[in-house]
């Protein structure tokens, strides 16, 4: 399995600063692009922290633009650039975003389970910028790790179900103290 390559907040903003003069528009698969009338309707950031099988705690941010199309819209071209970046500059005047984050967007319509993608290249030609979005993908980090799933990074089974606990058991002396011993002339019988 290939690791994702991921485009940074900083890196997708600047590129949109490039080209703010280009139609913005976002590929969601093999030849389908997001309604022209689209509308960024919320951008979100999130601080992720995870534990995984191997025991190991991860922290990233990302940064989640999230799109929306209204139903029956219909529009030739869609925003620019720049008016995108009119509406991060509304963002981040009440949210500072971190441009190291991971970004994603988010999109969804009566075709396509919403979902949050990676952008995986951005195209840009006389016209418009172009976002080509790949689907997040499961992976496991150990492998990440240079170790191979199923076992963490001392080699040690991650993913195995812990090993029941052996019951304890207590051990009782059945034999009476010797005091209650029959003896001889005890008058035990």
């Amino acid at each position: 399995m290939n690791k994702i390559n991921t485009i940074s907040w900083g890196t997708f903003k600047d590129t949109l600063i490039q080209h703010r003069d280009l139609d913005l528009q976002f590929r969601y698969a093999e030849g389908k692009l997001v309604n022209a009338a689209y509308h960024i309707t919320e951008i979100k950031q999130a601080a992720i922290t995870s534990v995984d099988c191997g025991g190991v705690m991860n922290n990233w941010p990302e940064v989640i633009v999230q799109l929306w199309v209204p139903e029956n819209a219909e529009q030739e071209r869609s925003m620019n650039a720049d008016k995108a970046l009119s509406i991060i500059a509304i963002v981040e005047k009440m949210l500072p975003l971190n441009p190291e984050a991971v970004v994603k967007i988010e999109f969804g319509n009566s075709e396509f389970d919403t979902r949050q993608m990676f952008p995986n290249e951005i195209i840009a030609d006389d016209t418009s910028l172009t976002i080509d979005l790949r689907p997040d993908a499961v992976q496991c980090k150990a492998i990440e790790r240079g170790g191979s799933c199923g076992t963490n990074d001392k080699g040690e089974e991650c993913c195995a179900p812990p090993a029941a606990e052996k019951p304890k058991i207590q051990l009782v002396n059945l034999a009476p103290p010797a005091a209650t011993c029959c003896t001889p002339g005890g008058g035990c019988c």
